[in-house]
């Protein structure tokens, strides 16, 4: 299945993506993000070049915990440019930018999800399990 993921949100998740991994990477503290978060983030890195295809609901699954946490990020950027400058400053405006396009990502994921849930207990009569969601494979 296609995840579509227009210009705007593509530079948001990279930025917020880049910034996710740089925090965790440059900083002493306990990594806020679970090792598979970031592994998720890491995998979805090189695929925000414009539609993604998602093929199992494992794939969809991973995509999402990445978009969340670069969501949940972004957030907290676009917290702490309010906090440091303005609402109306420039780089506050731009912080709320990438979070509205990132969050707005997100929800298509999470819709493309409850989606591909729907199709496979249709098709396959049940909900689906560890093994379906991972063997199992939409077309685009």
């Amino acid at each position: 299945m296609i995840l579509a993921c227009n210009y705007e949100e593509a530079t948001a998740l990279t930025f917020g993506a880049r910034s996710v991994l740089d925090s965790q990477r440059g900083s002493g503290s306990p990594v806020a993000a679970p090792s598979e978060g970031l592994g998720a983030v890491e995998a979805l890195l090189p695929q925000l070049s414009g539609d993604l295809a998602v093929y199992t609901i494992r794939e969809q699954r991973r995509v999402e915990r990445a978009v969340r946490i670069i969501v949940s990020h972004l957030r907290d950027e676009m917290h702490t440019a309010i906090r440091a400058t303005h609402p109306a400053h420039e780089d506050a405006v731009a912080a709320y930018f990438d979070f509205a396009h990132a969050l707005a990502f997100l929800n298509r994921v999470q819709e493309l999800g409850e989606e591909m849930h729907a199709l496979m207990e249709v098709i396959t009569g049940e909900p689906p399990n560890a093994e379906t969601a991972r063997t199992f494979r939409f077309p685009d």
